[in-house]
């Protein structure tokens, strides 16, 4: 049993309570981070808003701290983009065990595209934090895919002249997100990087060393 799994119901009561009160633009999720990351949603409302139902996977936001890389601070009222290309306002409050390992997550992500079209007044509601690049999907081999592309670019260079260095770099920039938490995912960073499988984790090893 997990945190999430015991305490369900109560935790369901409390997500339909929000999503009910801010209507059809709110999605609430309910993540159980003891599972899977493939399919750590187990509950959701109005998952029409970032195209995710129970039993999808949560974030890269999620992957880089259930890997440690990032700290499991609870956040409010920060700015994210849908795969549909409207605008949310987002919290994410971490649950964490006794021993402070974070075993779930509440996510709220409300629709602001339509008030941001409205009268200026509601600026101020719309426009507290500074956006966040949060990939929202619910297949994490996507995830993975856009990480890899975005470790490419952070090395300013195109895949085909990728030299050693850049290629430790990267498969660093992958460990520090997440990325290794995803099942298979060496087999495809290393066939995304024209490496062995076998290199991969040596330069996983590398980077751990240093």
């Amino acid at each position: 049993m997990s945190y999430v799994s015991d305490n369900f119901k109560i935790l369901c009561d409390i997500c339909e309570c929000i999503a009910r009160q801010f209507g059809e633009d709110c999605e609430v999720v309910l993540h159980d981070l003891t599972k899977p990351y493939e399919n750590t949603v187990v509950a959701i409302w109005n998952g029409h808003v970032t195209g995710r139902k129970v039993g999808d996977g949560g974030t890269d936001a999620g992957l880089a701290i259930l890997r440690g890389t990032a700290n499991p601070k609870d956040e409010y009222c920060y700015i994210n983009t849908a795969p549909s290309g409207h605008i949310l306002k987002s919290t994410s409050k971490y649950f964490v065990d006794e021993n402070g390992k974070v075993v779930g997550s509440l996510c709220i992500n409300y629709d602001i595209t339509n008030l941001m079209k409205g009268q200026s007044a509601i600026e101020k509601f719309t426009s507290k934090n500074e956006p966040r690049d949060e990939i929202f999907t619910g297949n994490v081999d996507e995830i993975l895919e856009i990480l890899m592309e975005k470790a490419v670019e952070s090395t300013g260079k195109t895949i085909d002249v990728l030299d050693k260095e850049d290629k430790v770099e990267i498969v660093k920039y992958l460990d520090e997100k997440g990325a290794f938490l995803i099942k298979k995912s060496a087999e495809r960073v290393a066939e995304y990087l024209d490496i062995s499988r076998f290199t991969v984790y040596n330069y996983l090893n590398e980077t751990k060393e240093e």
